[in-house]
């Protein structure tokens, strides 16, 4: 908030860790935040704005239903009023939006911090074996209640769309250390699915 020119607000602090705690999360969770900002910290010279892109990552899963279509939505919205409210521009909690509405992961070309925003979000498909395992794994277990046959096709069809762009990340940081791991991944899960 400060790089941001508002005051401190842990208040939104403790609400945020609250919904990124909700029993219902296995991978949405507090820890997907760290590793996020941690992949910030790695990156984050790539940013025009890294108090922008911070906030957009602290609040891209923030609202988090399985059963619902609208969750980036309906955080984005909750990020720009939170900025507002904090007297910040009317464009920065724009921008905030902007990010997260690109974490819908829709496929449409992106650049620029929503770009930055979307290959940290999407980090997770290129880490080593065991930690994609355990992600895979996370994503089922939120999705429990979904009977295992529509699950298993929905969730070849997504991962198939990741493997059916030229490029899975936007950014060739992201992509020298992601691509070619996240597809091996990404092959091996829908393959698994497949079973």
């Amino acid at each position: 908030m400060h790089a941001l020119g508002a005051g401190p607000h842990p208040d939104v602090c403790e609400r945020l860790v609250a919904a990124y705690s909700e029993p219902h999360r296995h991978y949405h969770t507090v820890a997907h935040i760290n590793a996020c900002l941690g992949e910030l910290d790695r990156t984050g010279e790539l940013a025009t704005s890294r108090a922008e892109v911070e906030a957009a990552l602290w609040f891209h899963d923030a609202v988090y239903s399985t059963r619902a279509s609208d969750n980036e939505e309906r955080s984005a919205r909750w990020a720009a009023q939170f900025l507002a409210a904090a007297g910040l521009p009317d464009e920065v909690g724009e921008r905030v939006r902007q990010h997260i509405m690109a974490t819908r992961h829709d496929a449409r070309p992106i650049a620029g911090d929503s770009a930055l925003v979307v290959d940290i979000d999407l980090s997770i498909l290129g880490q080593d074996a065991g930690t994609y395992a355990s992600f895979e794994q996370n994503v089922r277990s939120e999705y429990g209640w979904v009977p295992r046959p529509l699950f298993r096709r929905r969730r070849r069809e997504i991962l198939q769309s990741f493997l059916d762009r030229e490029f899975i990340y936007a950014m060739p940081d992201f992509r020298d250390r992601y691509e070619a791991p996240a597809r091996v991944n990404l092959r091996k899960a829908i393959e698994a699915l497949g079973k």
